[in-house]
């Protein structure tokens, strides 16, 4: 196959909203709108669920997360009560496509903080930790490990995440997403003025941590929005600065390069909070040795697994185990009754309301409705909150079942399920939005683009197919 595009660059945007990006503030966007304008885009849909960890995994591999076996940022290691472990790069068991284009085909690849990669791993190029990085200065966050002090020598401290960004220190958490983001950007123009590469991939969090911190001033619809504030334009000057940014990196890449900017998914406000382990106390699923005595993290409670059925964690998404017998070490659910109770549950999930006792549209999912294959330990159910409006509360103790402060910090906004996709590439039209694209199709839409043959266990689609494909497919 021949290569289209000479090279290939991402810019990604965790969290950038399609409504804000291709509508509300497109007139003062230029260069998103410009690349907008030369080439395809539309919303893109994001995996179930639409969270950080794993949806860039998902988007590098064209797996969904039931077959990569990654449910979030932390998942079960097994079948034990002892929590969650983190979802880092080791967990991966498939190529990204730094992986794919690097080691099968030699090409020189760049990537720059994409979520779940650290600790970093071996590429043909260059490789930076994501958020996950405990510490740039003292952590070996880089690939090759000598381009750590490159780094410093570019741009100093080099920022993968704002520092105790749930916290009401707004001002400083602003001064630190707009520093993390002038210097990622500033590297990056770097290395690409720097390196012979073919493909290059950078993702900025800092558009994910200004909605989570600052929606409420933002949205005028929320909850908790105070009218006269001096934040109200915080993520909109944000948002230009990016696009500046942006178009800083649309300088150095030629025309043979496909520019290709994405959002893992997008954002919404965040109604309040439910907290699921205090529900399924009081519904008689989950039993403590000792009542909680104030509001207590779930995994300081001791709880009476002899009399527990079912137990959840907090978080965007409600991941909800049940204490099967002969799986769990305690189990008391007997296999015979485990769909009866799943059923069960989802129908009382389901029909939830909020305090004004008005149904929030829950939606409470088997792994089995969601993947065909699910690896690792999935949650027995994936429950989304009034459909990801409110956020799943895992502590107890709170006196209700419902909550509007974050028991992990501030936090006004949770995910919502589309993101953003712009392709502007050699021989793609011009200014046409496509609907219903997928997360999964970026990966084989960038080997259609260089020219190599799509992996044949890639879910997703390539565009350019879909492009050429007569307007009535």
């Amino acid at each position: 196959m021949k290569s289209i595009a000479g090279k290939v660059a991402i810019i990604g945007l965790d969290c950038a909203e399609p409504s804000l990006v291709f509508d509300r503030w497109a007139d003062e966007l230029p260069n998103l709108t410009a690349l907008r304008r030369a080439g395809v885009w539309g919303k893109l849909r994001s995996v179930d669920p639409p969270i950080t960890v794993p949806a860039w995994s998902c988007m590098m591999t064209s797996q969904d997360p039931g077959r990569l076996g990654i449910y979030g940022f932390r998942n079960r290691k097994d079948h034990t009560y002892d929590g969650l472990c983190f979802a880092t790069s080791r967990m991966l068991r498939v190529p990204r496509l730094w992986d794919r284009l690097g080691q099968q085909y030699g090409e020189h690849c760049i990537a720059m903080s994409v979520p779940q990669s650290y600790p970093p791993t071996p590429i043909n190029g260059e490789l930076m930790g994501c958020f996950l990085t405990p510490d740039t200065a003292k952590s070996n966050y880089t690939y090759p490990p000598e381009l750590k002090s490159e780094i410093e020598q570019v741009v100093g401290q080099y920022l993968v995440d704002v520092p105790n960004f749930r916290s009401e220190e707004w001002d400083r958490i602003l001064s630190d997403i707009h520093t993390m983001t002038e210097r990622r950007f500033r590297l990056a123009r770097h290395l690409l003025t720097t390196r012979d590469w073919q493909f290059f991939i950078m993702v900025e969090i800092g558009v994910d941590r200004i909605h989570h911190g600052f929606w409420r001033f933002h949205d005028e619809t929320h909850p908790r929005h105070p009218k006269d504030n001096p934040y109200k334009d915080a993520i909109h000057d944000y948002y230009l600065e990016v696009d500046r940014h942006i178009g800083d990196l649309l300088e150095v890449l030629d025309e043979d390069t496909a520019v290709m900017v994405v959002s893992d998914h997008g954002i919404q406000k965040m109604d309040g909070g439910l907290c699921i382990n205090e529900w399924l106390w009081r519904e008689g699923y989950l039993a403590f040795e000792e009542e909680p005595d104030g509001l207590t993290p779930i995994a300081k409670i001791k709880i009476d697994w002899q009399r527990t059925r079912a137990w959840g964690e907090g978080g965007y998404y409600c991941r909800l185990c049940l204490n099967v017998a002969g799986r769990e070490p305690q189990g008391i659910v007997p296999p015979s009754e485990y769909e009866p109770l799943r059923d069960e549950l989802i129908a009382k999930l389901e029909a939830m309301t909020d305090p004004e006792e008005r149904n929030i549209g829950t939606r409470a999912m088997r792994p089995s409705d969601l993947y065909e294959v699910a690896n690792g330990i999935p949650p027995d159910l994936i429950v989304y909150f009034g459909n990801l409006g409110w956020r799943s509360v895992g502590s107890v103790g709170h006196g209700s079942i419902w909550t509007f402060e974050n028991d992990t910090g501030p936090d006004f906004a949770n995910h919502a399920p589309d993101g953003i996709l712009i392709l502007k590439a050699p021989g793609v039209p011009a200014g046409v939005e496509l609907s219903g694209m997928s997360l999964l199709d970026v990966a084989p839409t960038v080997m259609e683009l260089r020219g190599h043959p799509i992996p044949s266990e890639y879910l997703g689609r390539s565009l350019l197919t879909r492009l050429a494909a007569p307007a009535t497919a």
